[in-house]
């Protein structure tokens, strides 16, 4: 087991998200949440294909990226709660770039990423529609996007993950009505798709058939 697989920076970061993270190989957890990262999420990251996990928690690094240090244990927010990942790194597949000050569009390549299982980009400002093939991460098993300023409907094809055991869409600008097919009908917490104006339809208590 290669634990150098497993990238930890330690520190806080401003700026752009580094676009030298895309030339890493075999990526594990990808973690840079909790920092005052600003700008766009790069194309890039799309490219990442053999991701299984790659962590870099709390960083600061300069273009060479010289402190890198790696680790074997490491504490992540998974679900909603906080997890300790210690010999199962090389197994769990996470990108988190939660809280931070990012803006733009969700860039489609990172359904290019087959084995990611959790994507949490809460807390920024991203705008936009969810991309329409989130349905083909069929491995997906979090998605947290609450708190952007997402648009449009919830793409019909996100009741095609199966594994999905945990969804967050709260406050964004999403409408049209809630999907009442396969997994994602199983989310009956109103809480996962409150504070979004336009959207209706169970869990929720606005129905679709009344004039808004």
């Amino acid at each position: 087991m290669d634990w150098r697989k497993n990238v930890i920076i330690e520190a806080a970061i401003t700026g752009d998200i580094p676009k030298q993270l895309c030339q890493l190989s075999h990526p594990h957890i990808l973690d840079l949440a909790i920092n005052n990262l600003s700008g766009s999420i790069p194309q890039c990251l799309g490219n990442l294909i053999a991701l299984t996990s790659m962590a870099l928690l709390h960083t600061e690094f300069d273009e060479d990226m010289t402190y890198i240090s790696y680790s074997d244990h490491m504490e992540l927010v998974v679900k909603g709660q906080d997890m300790v990942f210690e010999s199962i790194l090389p197994i769990v597949n996470l990108i988190d770039l939660s809280s931070n000050n990012l803006w733009g569009e969700i860039p489609d390549g990172i359904t290019n990423l087959s084995t990611l299982s959790t994507l949490n980009l809460s807390r920024n400002q991203l705008i936009g529609k969810i991309l329409e093939n989130v349905g083909g991460v069929q491995g997906l098993e979090t998605l947290d996007l609450l708190c952007n300023c997402l648009s449009g409907p919830i793409p019909p094809n996100m009741s095609s993950i199966t594994s999905l055991n945990h969804l967050n869409l709260s406050h964004n600008l999403l409408s049209g009505p809630i999907p009442t097919i396969n997994q994602i009908f199983t989310f009956n917490d109103p809480f996962i798709y409150e504070g979004n104006i336009g959207l209706c339809g169970l869990p929720l208590s606005d129905n679709c058939s009344n004039p808004r």
